[in-house]
């Protein structure tokens, strides 16, 4: 039992003494340079056309390094075909905006079907013919009443009970006798108190 306790204020002694270690390493967070690239000129260009989804574009860019200009075209959907000539440098963005070609709305007919019109079908009624059958023939059934014979009973006869009664003798006890308690009356001292 003694050690046990010994070990018990051992381990709260060295709990007490702990240290965090000292070497936790340290970082410095990473610097980046911004890396900036001289303009370089660059030129593209291409179009699109799908007749079936009524895509129909182009676009064209070049640049020197200094002003970028290029152009695109769109086809609209009200039939005209917008052009756009745009031209960027140290002064802005600039941009010339132009349509070809007329705007139309064609006025809205809602398509008119007409209902399919089918032959009337030419086809025999059918013949079916008269059900034939016999009425069944069947004998009434005849019931004879059951003969049975009436029950008899006997009323059952009890003999008359025949019992004594019990007698108890009386008891026989004697009463207790009690001693009358003997003490002395107690006799009460007066307490002394030292006087100062």
């Amino acid at each position: 039992m003694k050690f046990i306790v010994l070990a018990a204020v051992l381990a709260v002694a060295a709990a007490n003494s702990y240290k965090a270690a000292e070497y936790a390493p340290k970082y410095e967070a990473p610097k980046y340079e911004e890396v900036t690239y001289a303009p370089q000129p660059y030129s593209f260009g291409y179009d699109v056309q799908d007749k079936e989804s009524y895509t129909d574009f182009d676009h064209s860019e070049k640049a020197d390094g200094k002003v970028t200009s290029g152009s695109y075209r769109v086809a609209l959907p009200d039939g005209r075909t917008q052009i756009v000539s745009y031209q960027a440098d140290e002064n802005g963005y600039n941009a010339d905006v132009k349509y070809e070609g007329e705007a139309q709305y064609p006025e809205y007919k809602e398509p008119q079907y007409k209902a399919a019109s089918y032959p009337a079908p030419a086809y025999p009624a059918p013949a079916y013919p008269a059900p034939a059958y016999k009425a069944p023939a069947y004998k009434a059934p005849e019931y004879k009443a059951p003969a049975y014979k009436a029950p008899e009973y006997k009323a059952p006869s009890y003999p008359a009970p025949s019992y004594k009664a019990p007698s108890y003798p009386a008891p026989a006890y004697k009463a207790p006798s009690y001693p009358a308690p003997a003490y002395s009356a107690p006799v009460y001292k007066a307490p002394s108190y030292p006087k100062y």
